[in-house]
């Protein structure tokens, strides 16, 4: 009677610690804080049943930067959602996120340090101080200068200083390879930090070097979700135009184009610091449009984007610049 009153009491006791240390442990987590409602189904942790710690969530979002401006140019920057309607190869897709803030950008310059740049150089490098002016402190850089090669000058900083120190120090001389130093400037971007990234080139866009082709850089483009800003600097210094510079215009738009961004002829030098500027306020008033794909399959294959917008009542016409598709997820 003793030796079952001494283990029930035993017993009893030992229940009461084990309940106060369940109660002790439910409030010693330090993370934060989540939902107190009942699981159901629990399953016993065994190895084969406990979860994976790389969690993947099997959503496919796509994120559209579109900026908006009036026929003269102007930024637009007062529209709502409903003022946007996004078709993917022709099908209306539902926006499910939307926004305009001024997120941190991760930019790659791309300077044109070959010998058509010689009376250039100087603007060009005014150009440059007055686009980091628009810059904020979380934005992150890096240079690729080129003339006879490429060559990543600065890797990626956000001391903007850094980079317009070297851009000082250029000496123009050699034939220009624009195209082969946009490939390696895509190549640098996959080390950037920000989801949001731009390439902006100073050039005459008078390629006569360059190994890759147009349509290799431009495939690389679509896979690397870049903007490119491109400021063509046309001043020939009376000279006639070499077949390369005359093609340089059409070649910086359809680089452009193609991404979202824009091609800014520059036949003034005194306008470069002015174009480099508005460049630098178009990255910062874009909205970003949000989509679940329809069409959710991981085929690999690259998908048109078109976004239409419903102009408000009484103002003009106005235009979307946003990149033109993106490469569906292979698996």
């Amino acid at each position: 009677m003793y030796r079952a009153t001494r283990w029930t009491t035993r017993g009893a006791v030992f229940s009461s610690f084990l309940a106060f240390c369940s109660v002790a442990f439910a409030f010693q987590h330090d993370g934060p804080l989540v939902s107190a409602a009942p699981r159901t189904n629990l399953v016993p942790t065994s190895p084969e049943n406990r979860p994976i710690a790389d969690l993947r969530v099997d959503v496919h979002l796509v994120e559209i930067p579109v900026h908006v401006t009036t026929p003269l140019g102007a930024s637009v920057t007062n529209l709502q959602k409903g003022n946007f309607r996004v078709f993917e190869d022709g099908v209306e897709q539902e926006i499910t996120h939307f926004a305009m803030d001024d997120a941190p950008l991760s930019i790659g310059l791309v300077f044109d340090s070959s010998g058509s740049m010689a009376r250039k150089i100087r603007k060009s490098a005014e150009a440059a101080a007055a686009f980091f002016k628009t810059a904020n402190s979380d934005d992150e850089f890096f240079l690729v200068e080129f003339n006879e090669r490429p060559k990543l000058a600065v890797p990626f900083t956000r001391n903007s200083d850094e980079i317009y120190k070297r851009i000082v120090r250029a000496k123009p001389m050699g034939r220009t390879s624009l195209l082969d130093a946009i490939r390696l400037s895509l190549s640098q971007m996959k080390d950037a930090q920000n989801l949001r990234k731009a390439v902006v080139i100073f050039s005459d866009g008078g390629d006569n070097r360059s190994r890759y082709t147009e349509t290799e850089v431009m495939e690389a483009m679509r896979e690397a979700d870049v903007q490119v800003y491109a400021m063509g600097i046309f001043d020939l210094d009376g000279r006639k135009a070499t077949l390369e510079e005359r093609n340089g215009p059409q070649l910086l738009a359809n680089l452009a184009e193609e991404t979202g961004g824009r091609h800014f002829p520059v036949d003034n030098l005194e306008d470069l610091p002015g174009v480099c500027a508005r460049i630098g306020n178009e990255l910062r008033n874009q909205y970003l449009l949000g989509y679940a794909p329809t069409n959710a399959g991981r085929d690999g294959k690259y998908r048109r984007v078109k976004v239409v917008l419903k102009d408000p009542e009484n103002t003009p016409p106005l235009r979307a610049y946003h990149r033109q598709g993106y490469y569906a997820p292979s698996q």
